[in-house]
C-alpha cells in the first residue's frame, strides 16, 4: 500500500511524515470532506478516470461545511496527476482531503486551519469480479432533510459502518440501504442498477449521493444501447420484478448482484452472471472505457 510521497498543504513529502496533532478539529468531529478516484494502466501511461469531476464535487463538498479549501481546483488537479507520476504505481486508488486541523476544538469549526491531502496507492479491487449476495439490514440511509445528501462528508459514514456491522457474520458480500422512507436507497459506497424488460432503472437522488460513476453507467447506456435510465423510487417489493440488478462505484466498477436478501430473510435470485445481459455487456463497456480501449470518451482520463 506504501508509496513515496503524499501531497499536503503544497508539497510532496514522505509518506511516513504525513501525520497530524491527535488534537485535530475533524479527527473528533468527522468533517473532513474527501474523495475516492482510481487510476488505471493504458497504453499511454496511468490515467485517471474522471479527476476533474471528482475535484469539483471535492470542492462542492467542502462547501457545504463553509470550507475554504487554500487551493484552486487547477492546483488541486495538477498535484494529483503529479503524485500519480511519482508513485510509480500503474494502477491504484486516490484519495484526496480536506480538514479542520489542529487549533480548534470547539463543535464550531470557524477559524481552524484548513488541512488538504492527497494519498495515491495501488491496491485491490473492491470486490469480486463474481456476483455477490447482498442483504438489506434494519439501519436506514441518512435523511436528506438532516444533512447535504451530495456532499462526501467523513461524518456520514457512521451510518455506513453501523450497516457494515450488522451484516458482518451473515455471509453476505454488501448491504444494501432502504431510506427512511422505505425506499431503496444505495449502498453508501455504490449506487444500484436494475434491469427489466430492457429497461434499466436506478433510485432518484433524492436520498443517494449522485455519484460520478452512476453519471457514467447513466451516459453509457444512452450513448451504446440507446437506453434512458428512469430514475425513479423503487419499493423494496418491486426486487423480485427485475431480472437483474448490479452496484456501480469507483471503487467496485461494475459488480453484478446475484441474490438480494430483504430484511425478512426472503432471498431474490437475479441473471447478472449471463454473458448476454445488460449487466454483463455494461461492465465490459465500462472496463473499456476507464482502460483508454474505447476511443469516445478520452476526455474523461487526465
Amino acid at each position: 500500500m506504501k508509496t513515496p510521497y503524499i501531497w499536503k498543504n503544497g508539497e510532496f513529502i514522505a509518506w511516513d511524515d504525513a501525520l497530524d496533532h491527535n488534537i485535530t478539529h475533524s479527527l473528533h468531529y468527522g468533517s473532513w470532506v474527501f474523495e475516492w478516484i482510481r487510476f488505471y494502466p493504458t497504453e499511454d501511461g496511468p490515467k485517471i478516470f474522471r479527476l476533474k469531476e471528482h475535484i469539483q464535487r471535492l470542492f462542492y463538498s467542502a462547501s457545504c461545511m463553509q470550507m475554504e479549501i487554500p487551493f484552486t481546483e487547477e492546483e488541486i488537479i495538477n498535484a494529483t496527476i503529479e503524485l500519480v507520476e511519482k508513485s510509480g504505481v500503474e494502477s491504484g486508488y486516490i484519495r484526496p482531503i480536506a480538514y479542520f486541523g489542529y487549533g480548534k476544538m470547539w463543535l464550531n469549526p470557524t477559524w481552524a486551519p484548513v488541512e488538504v491531502a492527497i494519498s495515491a496507492w495501488a491496491w485491490w479491487k473492491y470486490l469480486s469480479e463474481d456476483p455477490i449476495n447482498v442483504k438489506i439490514p434494519s439501519i436506514r440511509r441518512i435523511d436528506p432533510q438532516t444533512i447535504p445528501m451530495g456532499a462526501k462528508i467523513c461524518g456520514n459514514y457512521a451510518n455506513s459502518i453501523l450497516a457494515s456491522l450488522e451484516i458482518k457474520n451473515g455471509g453476505y458480500d454488501e448491504w444494501l440501504l432502504l431510506d427512511t422512507q422505505w425506499f431503496i436507497a444505495e449502498w453508501p459506497g455504490e449506487n444500484v442498477f436494475f434491469v427489466r424488460w430492457k429497461k434499466v432503472y436506478t433510485p432518484t437522488l433524492w436520498t443517494i449521493l449522485p455519484w460520478i460513476t452512476r453519471n457514467t453507467i447513466i451516459k453509457l447506456f444512452k450513448d451504446k444501447f440507446d437506453i434512458d435510465v428512469k430514475e425513479t423510487r423503487i419499493n423494496p417489493k418491486q426486487l423480485w420484478d427485475f431480472d437483474e440488478a448490479f452496484f456501480v462505484w469507483t471503487a467496485a466498477e461494475v459488480t453484478p448482484i446475484w441474490t438480494i436478501t430483504d430484511e425478512f430473510l426472503n432471498k431474490i435470485e437475479y441473471d447478472s452472471w449471463d454473458k448476454n445481459s445488460y449487466t454483463q455487456k455494461i461492465k465490459k463497456i465500462y472496463d473499456d472505457v476507464v482502460k483508454w480501449k474505447d476511443k469516445d470518451y478520452l476526455d474523461w482520463l487526465a
